[in-house]
């Protein structure tokens, strides 16, 4: 059985030329945003790695310094403790060390950094140094002091870090529950664990956690971890306090 194929002609018109000419421009648009912001991405990753990396050098100076305070604090000698009275001992022994609030580490890159203290949460795999001041620079580096008294003093110590859906920084600090520890070591080599009671989210204009009187009148320690949430739009407050007879001393 034979069957006749009718072809219908087309004609190209000058308005179908235009919406020819406006796809390939839309196509070849999108293809170079995508290409721009995989580039930006890949970027962003790269200079959030590199910025991290000179945390790690000053958190292995801080290490480094610590272990040979240690050695000679001891005069090389290994201390074990068998019993609570010794550990009482010398625990009022290392208190009795001059406090040491902050320190000076020079990155490889020549760039000076003043940190006071190294935050680390084991349940989160986290473990920072905590530089002095705060600023949008060095925020990408480590976390910052944001407000309080000296590291492991009485009062309501404030630190904020960056949210990266990584995990970097404070990015995975939206899965710690109450009951999970905390450690702050400074730098004269003493820790103090801290237990998270409390977390919130709140507007970035209400600055009420970081208040210090209820921790001045009650001659108590607490940390305050803050990062932003909701895409940036809200912050998220973690609340901590000092565990009962949790002092360390390395």
């Amino acid at each position: 059985m034979n069957q006749i194929l009718i072809t219908q002609k087309v004609y190209v018109t000058p308005e179908l030329k235009k919406k020819k000419m406006i796809y390939k421009i839309e196509l070849f648009l999108s293809v170079f945003l995508i290409c721009l912001l995989s580039s930006y991405y890949i970027y962003a990753e790269y200079d959030r790695n590199k910025s991290e990396q000179v945390s790690k050098e000053i958190l292995a100076q801080i290490k480094y310094q610590l272990d040979d305070t240690v050695k000679s604090t001891e005069d090389n000698v290994l201390v074990v403790i068998l019993n609570e009275e010794q550990e009482k001992e010398h625990e009022e022994k290392m208190m009795q060390k001059p406090k040491i609030d902050t320190a000076t580490y020079v990155s490889t890159d020549g760039v000076e950094y003043t940190t006071e203290a190294i935050l680390k949460i084991p349940s989160i795999d986290l473990e920072y140094v905590v530089l002095s001041d705060t600023s949008p620079d060095l925020l990408f580096v480590s976390l910052n002091k944001f407000f309080g008294p000296d590291s492991n003093e009485i009062g309501n110590y404030c630190i904020v870090g960056h949210y990266y859906e990584s995990g970097k920084m404070f990015g995975n600090l939206h899965k710690l529950k109450n009951g999970d520890v905390a450690e702050l070591t400074d730098l004269s080599g003493r820790t103090i664990q801290y237990e998270v009671y409390d977390q919130k989210v709140v507007e970035p204009e209400d600055t009420s956690c970081t208040s210090q009187k209820w921790t001045r009148d009650n001659k108590v320690r607490e940390l305050t971890l803050i990062t932003c949430t909701n895409h940036g739009t809200q912050r998220l407050v973690v609340k901590l306090r000092e565990r009962i007879s949790a002092i360390t001393c390395k």
